[in-house]
């Protein structure tokens, strides 16, 4: 897969910026983001394990929401215990002020956007965003272009598979050959159906910046394995290593 053809001469430079963001990040080992956290003793779980960043869905119709105030007592907690977690707070379709809201509310890092969002909207979070794409091959570089984005401590975007109908957790994986040639271009947060048995496998055939579970490390829908959490932290730091 080609880079599609851009009209203006400020592209040439944004891509520039982000080969070299790109080598920045395939020197460091690829970040572990465990979403779905919905308990206190799941978020420490999680840290134990040996995960970079915790999401918190926000999505009604998940079985993974969770109620700002929880969030907000247990991201408290964490702020004070493990402040070096990136917190991450998932929204489908929320207006820019309820996002803006439940991010100070909840002292989260960062807002990812699983809707049906526009740019103009990832925009208007001055980089404490990032958006993620339901990948289809027919439409992958026309579709993540205009989302991608420039930062050192979190992804241009996220890849998640499509499935009609549904706004991610849904346990299928994405395609990871068209995921692989983006993450040449793109430092990407891969999702989709990863689990301990087959994300050492995903990180190194896609080799993005990082890896994101939510259904895969469960024992039950929106309750986290600590088992299995561990086994899935230990699959992708060994795979790194080896990549």
């Amino acid at each position: 897969m080609t880079l599609a053809p851009h009209a203006s001469a400020g592209v040439n430079s944004e891509y520039s910026a982000f080969c070299i963001l790109h080598f920045i990040y395939h020197s460091t080992m690829t970040k572990i983001k465990i979403c779905g956290i919905k308990t206190l003793s799941d978020a420490l779980a999680a840290i134990e394990a040996g995960a970079d960043y915790l999401g918190f869905n926000f999505y009604p119709k998940s079985v993974r929401f969770i109620e700002k105030e929880t969030c907000a007592e247990i991201t408290s907690v964490l702020k004070k215990e493990h402040p070096q977690i990136k917190l991450v707070g998932v929204f489908v379709n929320s207006s820019v002020e309820e996002v803006k809201a439940i991010l100070e509310t909840c002292q989260l890092d960062l807002a990812q956007l699983h809707g049906d969002e526009t740019p103009q909207m990832l925009e208007s979070f001055n980089g404490k965003a990032f958006k993620a794409i339901r990948l289809t091959s027919e439409s992958a570089e026309t579709s993540v272009y205009p989302f991608a984005k420039q930062s050192v401590d979190s992804p241009a975007l996220l890849i998640d598979a499509a499935v009609k109908g549904v706004y991610g957790g849904s346990g299928v994986t994405a395609d990871w050959s068209v995921a692989a040639e983006l993450a040449k271009k793109y430092p990407l947060l891969l999702a989709g159906g990863l689990t301990p048995e087959n994300v050492a496998e995903a990180v190194g055939r896609v080799k993005p910046w990082g890896v994101d579970t939510a259904s895969g490390v469960e024992s039950a829908p929106g309750e986290k394995d600590a088992a299995k959490m561990s086994a899935f932290v230990k699959a992708v730091k060994a795979e790194s290593k080896v990549s």
